[in-house]
């Protein structure tokens, strides 16, 4: 069954491949060709800049963290045989402190609609029964539905294909790694938290994998919105600076 053909999902579709179109025909006078790239590239600036707030709370998030980290070790330390004493001191910390241990996770919760809509959007042929005139669009002559895993799949990775498609995701895998290197994650003791934490970390990776199997629409989005969250990362950091050791 296919779920994009459900009236509600088909309308949601509809009203973004019409608002993407919408833009990318205002675009087009400076833009040319390029214009729906250019409309994907500003809708992700737009997204980001409406998480700014979102992006201080984690940053705040992470100095808290950053503080209580000694007396995690502590409770680690006195703690470490009894998990379920440890987790239950360490949410008892966080709740004291009024902070919590997992805050900064919303920037992922928020982001994975709009990545899973862009993907889906480039995916289908039809829209609400309806040609989808994205699919016409390219970026340097690379249509916006093509992924490298499909070119590579179906025998058309060309040249062309190779370069632009390859670029997006080495740029995601070394803005992954820069992130990776500067802001290395110290999780609190034990828990999901912990867990979660980790996961936020390999997330740098996924986002490179991923690029690999999405439309290059989808790609541009992960490339525009990693490169953000290093560059917000780096600011906030100096304005939330972290305690010495």
């Amino acid at each position: 069954m296919d779920l994009s053909a459900l009236p509600p999902i088909a309308a949601i579709l509809n009203a973004a491949s019409s608002g993407l179109l919408g833009l990318a025909s205002l675009l087009d006078p400076l833009i040319g060709t390029a214009s729906a790239a250019a409309a994907i590239i500003l809708v992700t600036l737009l997204v980001r800049c409406a998480l700014i707030p979102v992006g201080i709370s984690q940053a705040r998030a992470e100095q808290t963290r950053a503080r209580l980290a000694p007396r995690l070790r502590e409770l680690q330390k006195r703690h470490g045989r009894d998990r379920e004493r440890l987790q239950r001191e360490t949410m008892k910390l966080y709740a004291d402190e009024k902070a919590s241990p997992l805050a900064g996770c919303l920037p992922l919760l928020i982001q994975a609609p709009v990545v899973g809509l862009i993907y889906t959007l480039f995916l289908h042929p039809a829209i609400a029964g309806q040609p989808n005139a994205l699919l016409s669009h390219d970026l340097l002559g690379v249509p916006l539905g093509t992924s490298l895993a499909g070119a590579a799949t179906h025998g058309a990775l060309d040249a062309t294909t190779g370069v632009v498609l390859g670029a997006i995701v080495l740029l995601i895998a070394c803005v992954g790694e820069i992130t990776r290197r500067m802001f290395r994650v110290s999780p609190p003791a034990g828990g999901e938290a912990t867990t979660m934490l980790r996961m936020m970390g390999l997330l740098q990776y996924a986002s490179a994998v991923a690029a690999v199997f999405v439309p290059l629409a989808a790609g541009l989005y992960l490339v525009v919105t990693v490169t953000w969250t290093l560059v917000q990362r780096i600011v906030l950091r100096r304005r939330f600076p972290l305690p010495p050791g």
